[in-house]
C-alpha cells in the first residue's frame, strides 16, 4: 500500500510531557473505527534516540515485529503538492499544523470580493468604528466573560498602555429572499478588532493560553477563548475581576443603575461596555455567531509589533480573485 492511503492499518502512539498517553488502534485505517487503550510503557521506554533520516520505515518494520528485511516499491503520487510546500507531494508526512490565520487584513480592505461557501460572492465594506477600549495596565484579555472561573482571562496580549479603536468588519452581498420573492441586499460582520495601529499586518499569529502548548496540537486545531453564551470581550486585564463583576451583576443579575456598567445598542455585534472607575480600564464584549472556542488573532509588523486583535465571528471566508475596473455593485 502507498504510505499514509486512508485504508492502511495503523497504531498511533501519543505520549504528552505530563506522563499521559494513549495507544490507538485502527484496524482498517482512517474512517474505520479505532480501539483506544493507555499505552504499557515504562518511564525509561517513553524516550528513544531518534532515528536518521531515511530509517524510518525500518523502525516501524522492529516496532511491528516483522523478520524479514522490508521491500520498498515507489508508489505512484496521486495528490498534487500543497500551497507553500514548493514540489513536496501532499502525501509526504509532516509535523501537524495548528490552524492557518487566512486572508484576515483583506477583511478589513473595502472592495475584496469574498465567499463563505453559501453565498458565492459578498464583498468587503469600509470597517464600522464602534467606539474605543482603554487599556492602562499595557495587558489586552480576550476572552469568554460568560465562562470566567475566577482564573482570569483566557488570553492576554500585552500591548502599550493606552487606548485603542474598536472597529467591526463587514460584508455585503444580495441574496434571494423567499419570503418576499425578491432579491435582497443585506450586510453583515465578519469579524471585530482592536486597532492598536494603522502600521499594515505582516504576520498573523494565534494567540495562545497559558495552558496551550503547540508541540501537542493535531492538524489544524485552534486555541482561544471559550464562550456557552455566544459572547466574547475585549478588556484590561489588569482590571479583570472588577470589570467581569460589572458584567456579571448588569448583564447576568440584571441589576439597574449601575455606576461603570452601559448597555450597546448600535446596531454592532458589541453589547456591553464596563468601566472601572479606580483603574481607568474598560470591558466591551461582543457577540459571536455561536458557543464554542474562538481564536484570537494577533497582527504584527514587520518590525514584530503588535498592530491588531481579530475575532472572527464566523468562519474564515475564503477570498475571491481581483475583477478589474470598479468594485462590484454590492460594495458600491
Amino acid at each position: 500500500m502507498a504510505e499514509f492511503d486512508k485504508a492502511c492499518p495503523r497504531i498511533t502512539v501519543d505520549l504528552f510531557p505530563d506522563g499521559r498517553g494513549r495507544r490507538t488502534e485502527e484496524r482498517q485505517g482512517q474512517g474505520g473505527g479505532s480501539y483506544v487503550t493507555s499505552p504499557g510503557l515504562l518511564e525509561d521506554e517513553r524516550w528513544m534516540v531518534r532515528p536518521a533520516f531515511g530509517e524510518w520505515p525500518l523502525l516501524s518494520a522492529q516496532v511491528h515485529g516483522l523478520i524479514e528485511p522490508p521491500t520498498f516499491e515507489a508508489a505512484e503520487v496521486a495528490e498534487a503538492a500543497e500551497p507553500g510546500g514548493g514540489d513536496v507531494p501532499a502525501t509526504c508526512w509532516r509535523p501537524p499544523r495548528p490552524a492557518q490565520p487566512g486572508p484576515i487584513s483583506e477583511l478589513f480592505r473595502p472592495g475584496v470580493r469574498v465567499t463563505d461557501g453559501y453565498h458565492p460572492e459578498m464583498a468587503v465594506v469600509e470597517p464600522r468604528r464602534v467606539g474605543s477600549l482603554r487599556i492602562p495596565s499595557g495587558l489586552l484579555a480576550v476572552s469568554g466573560p460568560d465562562t470566567d472561573h475566577g482564573d482570569g482571562p483566557r488570553i492576554t496580549v500585552p500591548v502599550p498602555p493606552g487606548e485603542y479603536v474598536l472597529d467591526e468588519a463587514r460584508v455585503r452581498f444580495s441574496y434571494h429572499c423567499e419570503w418576499r420573492d425578491a432579491e435582497v441586499a443585506t450586510t453583515e460582520p465578519t469579524a471585530v478588532r482592536v486597532l492598536v495601529s494603522e502600521t499594515p499586518a505582516a504576520t498573523w499569529e494565534m494567540a495562545l493560553g497559558p495552558d496551550d502548548d503547540p508541540r501537542l496540537f493535531i492538524e489544524k486545531q485552534i486555541a482561544g477563548f471559550d464562550t456557552d453564551g455566544a459572547t466574547g470581550c475585549f478588556a484590561d486585564a489588569g482590571a479583570w475581576e472588577p470589570l467581569i463583576a460589572l458584567f456579571e451583576r448588569g448583564l447576568i443579575r440584571g441589576e439597574s443603575g449601575l455606576d461603570g456598567y452601559e448597555d450597546i445598542d448600535d446596531g454592532s455585534m458589541f453589547m456591553q461596555r464596563t468601566r472601572d472607575e479606580a483603574s481607568g480600564g474598560e470591558l466591551r464584549s461582543f457577540a459571536t455567531t455561536g458557543d464554542g472556542t474562538y481564536p484570537v488573532w494577533v497582527g504584527r509588523s514587520e518590525a514584530g509589533e503588535v498592530v491588531g486583535v481579530v475575532v472572527l465571528v464566523e468562519g474564515m471566508p475564503e477570498l475571491l480573485p481581483e475583477r478589474a475596473g470598479k468594485l462590484t455593485d454590492a460594495a458600491a
